[in-house]
């Protein structure tokens, strides 16, 4: 292949070099369909660099099984099932356990704490996953954190003395915009909505360092087990949502390795095949993929859907802000996940575990094409937006060098030839600290992460649109006296 792809990755850095700079520290602690991670990122608040101090993966299917008188409120995409206290448990242990290895203290050393959630499979509808989230509240709270560390700031008086200087709050608050891109006006079009928002700042944030100018427009894609990510504009100085995903992405990859090596169980994935191993990329028949992609739906979600992929979904609440939503599905709902298991059989009897993996990387590598063909129709690609990608079932194996060689806009030229395109380990561990430092107006005017690309900071523009909100909320409370 001529084209080679780099996948970002944070640089590593020791807990004697957070004295000598000032470091913004913050864990990221996210319960995922398939892995639960703890990652310790800070960022020099000179720079806007972000590196990494330790991480630690466990699989979610591991959580202990809920006791009696527990109430299980959810599942994951295998039916792991999850209560308030088993979750709050996991989590509680896992950042103990990062801590310990990484030598931090929690009160001098950690700044903030940040929780997402991919499992949303067991939910009936977006707004239930407030549930899971106070039970990663519950784990954190449990590890030792102070609520104070989980919340945005009001005053630069209640920050470390060593970072306040670097605050904006005495001239800005914090209005929900993270890395200068506002959510939709509905935060509950899909379940998954805070994913979306980390992995957009966490590309932005990833990229500083490498000369790369990631900023709005963008779009940015997480392949976990389920898909999360969104599309923004080019709005000034915050960019509006105007897409947003939903859907399987890593499920599909994890359905053929299950159908090929059915040793690994029934809540295997693909990381059980990976683990210890190397791969030798081959060439693979397109009448592979032809079949597989037959079962994938790639399409808006109607307004009749309610799931789309396991992942609740609310289409009419999309159309209401303005949000096109795109989902991926392997027949209605994942029914057809055990069609893509029987595929993944037949393929390792037919190449055994290289042909397999092979076969896995172009279906992604199409799925992907698919998506930004469909995001082109609905006219979301804007002449300058930049596609940053995210998560095991895409950054992995051959599929980064398969997408930069291969994806297309709908005329047939190289998406490359006229677009960024980046890789990021982690996107969401990353988006994690920029959220943190947004939620206490952390921004740096020398290295910004908001704005569009090729622009200065939005900081001015920022303080004019927040000057403007005070002058009509005041006038509306006069006319209401």
């Amino acid at each position: 292949m001529t084209h080679r792809a780099t996948v970002i990755r944070p640089r590593s850095i020791g807990v004697a070099s957070l004295r000598t700079a000032p470091f913004y520290t913050v864990a990221s602690v996210e319960l995922g369909n398939t892995t639960t991670k703890c990652i310790l990122v800070s960022t020099n608040l000179r720079t806007a660099e972000i590196f990494e101090i330790a991480k630690e993966v466990r699989f979610t299917r591991d959580v202990r099984p809920p006791k009696k008188n527990e109430r299980v409120f959810g599942k994951t995409i295998a039916g792991v099932e999850l209560t308030r206290e088993s979750v709050s448990d996991l989590i509680s242990d896992i950042l103990k356990s990062v801590l310990t290895k990484a030598r931090l203290e929690m009160d001098r050393d950690l700044h903030f704490v940040v929780r997402s959630t991919g499992v949303t499979a067991g939910f009936a509808e977006p707004s239930e996953v407030g549930e899971m989230v106070k039970a990663l509240a519950d784990g954190c709270i449990a590890a030792g954190v102070p609520p104070r560390k989980m919340a945005a700031s009001i005053s630069p008086a209640n920050l470390p003395d060593d970072i306040r200087d670097f605050s904006w709050l005495k001239k800005v608050y914090f209005d929900g915009a993270v890395a200068s891109c506002l959510p939709p006006s509905n935060a509950e079009i899909v379940a998954n909505e805070m994913e979306g928002e980390l992995v957009t700042a966490g590309m932005k944030g990833a990229v500083k360092g490498s000369g790369i100018d990631f900023r709005n427009p963008v779009m940015a894609l997480d392949f976990g087990t389920t898909l999360a990510g969104r599309v923004t504009d080019n709005s000034y100085p915050y960019a509006k949502t105007i897409g947003s995903f939903a859907g399987l992405a890593g499920a599909i990859p994890d359905a053929l390795a299950r159908g090929g090596f059915g040793a690994i169980g029934p809540r295997g994935c693909v990381l059980d095949l990976r683990q210890g191993s190397s791969h030798r990329f081959i060439e693979v028949d397109p009448s592979w993929i032809d079949q597989i992609h037959r079962l994938i739906r790639v399409q808006p979600v109607s307004s009749s859907e309610s799931r789309f992929g396991t992942v609740p979904v609310n289409p009419r609440a999309a159309n209401e802000a303005g949000v096109i939503l795109i989902g991926v599905d392997v027949g209605a709902d994942g029914s057809q996940l055990p069609d893509l298991e029987l595929i993944g059989k037949e393929v390792v009897e037919a190449g055994g575990l290289d042909l397999l993996m092979s076969v896995i990387d172009n279906a992604q590598a199409r799925t992907l094409q698919r998506m930004v063909a469909l995001a082109e129709e609905e006219h979301l690609i804007l002449k300058d937006t930049s596609l940053g990608l995210t998560g095991r079932a895409i950054t992995t194996g051959g599929k980064p060098n398969l997408i930069v060689a291969g994806l297309s806009l709908n005329d047939g030229s190289h998406w490359d030839d006229s677009h960024q395109m980046v890789f990021v380990e982690d996107g969401l561990a990353m988006g994690a600290a920029v959220a943190a430092r947004c939620m206490n107006s952390m921004g740096t005017r020398e290295n910004p992460m908001g704005g569009r690309k090729g622009d200065s900071c939005i900081m001015s523009g920022r303080m004019n649109l927040q000057k403007k909100k005070r002058v009509h909320h005041s006038k509306h409370e006069q006319e209401s006296a």
